[in-house]
């Protein structure tokens, strides 16, 4: 390997560099060599103080609201998936998205769980069928794409996780979808 030589410029850059490194054990020769950097803390505010009122600089008026998060997803839990897939926990809503197009079943997906919810249904069963081979021997455009839909922020809101169904109620054909509680306004 050959050594090269650093320009001025390169030499410039690379003592900022290890000016601003910390070694991770300092020891007594490190220490004298290069000085601590200044630790930055956040600033607090102090909680006996009044808020400062709406629209004031502090609050930063002007600043849009920041977007609420949606919710995040958990899994049924299998006490849950186990009840529902025996029957003794009975299933409020049924979808079957069988040959449907994407564009078909998304938009029928969002509206039947936004009607499921305002009816006050917690277990919802939505049936993507397990599809049929194509020449690359791709297998259910929908069983795939469901899921991934079902994480986007417009159902976050809707549901509050998915599973799959049992054998019984498809088995990996269909998604048993727990829905939120829908919140009084």
């Amino acid at each position: 390997m050959s050594r090269r030589r650093l320009s001025d410029e390169e030499r410039a850059l690379w003592k900022g560099v290890t000016r601003s490194v910390r070694p991770l054990h300092p020891s007594a020769e490190d220490a004298s060599v290069a000085p601590p950097l200044p630790r930055l803390t956040p600033k607090r505010r102090d909680r006996s103080a009044p808020l400062p009122p709406p629209g004031s600089q502090e609050t930063g008026a002007g600043a849009p609201p920041k977007p609420r998060v949606p919710p995040p997803l958990a899994p049924l839990g299998r006490r849950l998936k186990k009840r529902v897939a025996r029957g003794s926990h009975g299933i409020d809503a049924r979808l079957d998205l069988h040959g449907m197009t994407q564009s078909e079943a998304h938009p029928a997906l969002l509206h039947f769980l936004c009607a499921a919810q305002a009816r006050g249904a917690s277990i919802a069963l939505v049936i993507t069928g397990k599809g049929s081979g194509d020449a690359y021997g791709e297998r259910g455009v929908l069983r795939r794409q469901v899921p991934m839909w079902l994480r986007l922020p417009e159902f976050r809101s809707l549901i509050a996780g998915f599973d799959n169904a049992g054998p019984g109620h498809g088995g990996d054909g269909a998604l048993y979808v727990r829905l939120r509680r829908r919140r009084s306004e």
